[in-house]
């Protein structure tokens, strides 16, 4: 390997390590100013539901779901009957249950659809969306706005992230800000938490 090589595999590395600096940056950077726009009282409903609900059920698709079954294990954490929708042993909707259901453009169709059968056997939907107006936040009976991206805005001035990123992060992050206000409410101590943690894997 000759001096040249050598010299333009540094400066590779060294461009890429500088690059992937000011990635993490930006990623946090985006987080941190999103806080900042969020109306912490528009939560406060949120944890209200999820205290009075016999039940939550949680949906969403895609980087959005794994947001979300995340929030959803820690809700079992504190000792709730939660489940995630679609997976096999979800029950059906009932009356009085809570359906969380969350999605960027409001519009997915199958999110949709979610609701307005939660709705129709009277069960309390929140959706957690960017879009106050959409098909979704209409027939919520609470709605919680992250003011990201929607996927389809590319014209990056709400996030210079891909698609809708920073949707997906802070709603992991909005969640556990949830858990940890739910938590600390009920007052139960971490080592009783963990003994409801996975022992299976």
């Amino acid at each position: 390997m000759n001096n040249t090589t050598m010299d333009n595999e540094e400066l590779d590395f060294q461009q890429l390590n500088w690059e992937l600096q000011l990635n993490l940056d930006l990623v946090l950077d985006e987080n941190i100013r999103l806080a900042k726009k969020i109306n912490t009282e528009n939560l406060i409903p949120l944890i209200g539901a999820i205290q009075q609900a016999p039940r939550v059920f949680l949906v969403a698709t895609g980087r959005s779901g794994f947001s979300l079954r995340g929030a959803a294990m820690r809700l079992m954490h504190l000792g709730l009957e939660v489940f995630f929708v679609g997976d096999t042993t979800t029950p059906a909707i009932r009356q009085g249950d809570l359906l969380l259901v969350a999605s960027g453009s409001g519009t997915t169709p199958s999110m949709v659809r979610a609701g307005e059968k939660a709705v129709a056997v009277g069960a309390k939907v929140i959706a957690i969306t960017t879009a106050p107006a959409s098909d979704l936040a209409k027939l919520a009976f609470h709605t919680v706005i992250i003011p990201a991206a929607g996927k389809q805005e590319l014209e990056g001035t709400k996030s210079r992230q891909y698609a809708g990123s920073l949707f997906e992060q802070f709603l992991l992050l909005l969640m556990d800000v949830v858990f940890q206000s739910l938590w600390k409410m009920d007052g139960t101590p971490a080592e009783e938490l963990w003994k409801r943690h996975a022992n299976l894997e």
